[in-house]
């Protein structure tokens, strides 16, 4: 078999010339170009740039947001029946 017909991650002919490996910029997801995600304006933020997204987050109260959170797991609808009436299993198949 040729070195093209193999997988590119232990052959091809896009391995790096001086350490014969593939180059990370080929699989590591942090070298996507990421500009298109800001590409709105400041003025578009619904908060504003007061807004203190650490302030605010220390305001909720995390024991009344697990019950709710385990109320809705927990709580079977007509028209999406839970399995063994909890959707965890399907939060974690999505």
């Amino acid at each position: 078999m040729t070195s093209t017909g193999k997988c590119p991650v232990l052959a091809g002919t896009d391995r790096h010339s001086a350490m014969g490996t593939i180059a990370n910029q080929r699989w590591w997801p942090n070298q996507l170009n990421l500009r298109a995600l800001h590409q709105n304006s400041a003025l578009a933020d619904p908060m504003g740039e007061d807004f203190d997204y650490a302030e605010e987050f220390a305001k909720i109260d995390l024991d009344e947001l697990k019950q709710d959170i385990e109320e809705v797991m927990t709580t079977s609808q007509d028209w999406w029946p839970a399995d063994y009436g909890h959707y965890g299993p399907l939060f974690i198949r999505m």
